[in-house]
């Protein structure tokens, strides 16, 4: 069989993507952001997502394939990210997605796109080894997955409790004054600040809860923690260190999502980490996993930061191997599922 070539659709949250990859080839990859429109509330409007994407998926599509140097009927398949996500947006991905799929006679993958985020490591890293794991951080996921088959089978060893690391960032982003999306900002601010300044609490690592929760994650308290402290300063009248509260939290988030991580491959046989999601691009995460791994012998892999954040390849690229493994496509009237399961790849 001859490479597959896929087009993936992605429309999770405020991202409007299309790729175009082609066995591990990344042949196109465009990516329509509405985020500046987020900024002024202060985070995403799931309408204002919605109608962005209705208004930007033809464009989009069109210039993933112009630019692969293809037409719709060139491509072998067609897949879409089907959850988790945010209901409005996922039905304009997905409706567009299987509009285009019956138009030209196309079978058509509704995937998860948390998995898409381990998939499209192979563009960059090559085939996975046996018993990979992989830590999936964003703005509203943070999993811990042991990956056994990326098509077929991959099992959810630890997960987020409460907030995920980029809800924490960019809770602790407001309470400082930074605009939408926070997360850019506190890693800027941290790059100049103490990582030891402060006592931030690490969630799940301590006495029973760490021995209950080996592998899963808490930020809550971490962003209370800070939250509280600033406030301290400002009742006492006293400036508010930014740059050491922006490196205290990114150390304290750093070291625990690296440890847990690194510690759930031992436990599982794996000598190889993949590390994927929007927070993966965080720069103190990056150091501190790669730091972690050279410690205990195990390989991190972590993309390019265009591949981190949500985009049309990841979906493509895990399209791709739904179709190398003879996975049947998803049903056409298959639904979307906003709350989609880590242990779910495709829709049936």
């Amino acid at each position: 069989m001859s490479e597959p070539i896929v087009l993936g659709i992605e429309s999770t949250c405020d991202e409007t993507a299309a790729a175009i990859v082609q066995g591990r080839t990344l042949r196109s990859n465009v990516v329509a952001s509405s985020m500046n429109e987020h900024a002024r509330y202060g985070g995403v409007i799931p309408e204002i997502a919605s109608r962005a994407h209705a208004e930007a998926f033809v464009p989009v599509v069109s210039k993933a394939l112009a630019d692969a140097g293809l037409r719709i009927g060139d491509v072998d398949a067609i897949a879409v990210s089907a959850g988790p996500g945010l209901a409005g947006c996922l039905a304009v991905g997905v409706s567009g997605a299987k509009a285009l799929a019956y138009a030209a006679n196309k079978p058509l993958y509704g995937i998860n796109h948390v998995i898409g985020h381990i998939a499209v490591t192979q563009l960059q890293f090559g085939p996975f080894p046996d018993d990979t794991m992989a830590l999936i951080v964003s703005g509203g996921h943070t999993s811990l997955l042991h990956v056994r088959d990326v098509a077929r089978h991959v099992d959810v060893v630890g997960t987020t409790l409460d907030d995920a690391a980029g809800e924490c960032f960019d809770k602790v982003a407001r309470l400082l004054g930074f605009p939408y999306p926070g997360g850019p900002h506190i890693d800027r601010h941290a790059q100049a600040g103490d990582p030891h300044a402060i006592r931030v609490p690490q969630g799940l690592t301590q006495g029973k809860a760490a021995a209950k929760h080996p592998y899963d994650f808490s930020f809550s308290g971490v962003k209370t923690a800070v939250a509280r402290w600033i406030e301290e300063q400002q009742a006492a009248g006293r400036d508010v260190p930014v740059d050491d509260v922006c490196a205290s939290l990114a150390d304290s988030v750093a070291t625990v999502l690296a440890r847990k991580a690194v510690r759930g491959c031992r436990a599982n046989g794996s000598d190889t980490l993949i590390v994927g999601g929007g927070f993966s691009a965080n720069s103190q995460l990056r150091e501190k996993l790669l730091e972690v791994g050279a410690d205990h012998g195990v390989q991190v892999r972590i993309p390019k930061i265009g591949l981190c954040t949500d985009n049309g390849a990841m979906v493509a690229m895990l399209g791709v191997n739904l179709v190398e493994a003879g996975v049947k496509p998803s049903s056409p009237d298959f639904p979307i599922d906003s709350a989609m399961p880590m242990s779910k790849i495709v829709m049936e």
